[in-house]
């Protein structure tokens, strides 16, 4: 009987390079999107009224932009190696 708040972290990608993987990282509450960084973008974008103001304020923030920036080649690359190899050797 609360309010839920998470965010979620994926991987969009049909290769193994960087430049064909798209990582996005999506925050909730409640059920709804609020706000969202998309490497494709390359900033964050917000849904909602709070989403907006909280997409300015870590847009604004350079160590922020530059953490999201990171995460494709830190949290994609690596994890997509393997699931793109265990896919290939099941097909």
């Amino acid at each position: 009987d609360g309010f839920l708040n998470f965010a979620v972290d994926r991987c969009v990608f049909n290769s193994t390079d960087l430049k064909d993987i798209e990582y996005i990282y999506s925050m909730y509450y409640d059920k709804l999107e609020y706000a969202r960084f998309s490497s494709s973008v390359g900033k964050l974008v917000g849904y909602t009224e709070f989403g907006v103001k909280q997409a300015d304020n870590w847009n604004n923030d350079p160590s922020q932009l530059a953490l999201r920036k990171n995460e494709k080649e830190r949290y994609c690359k690596p994890t997509i190696d393997i699931d793109y190899q265990a896919a290939l050797t099941k097909s």
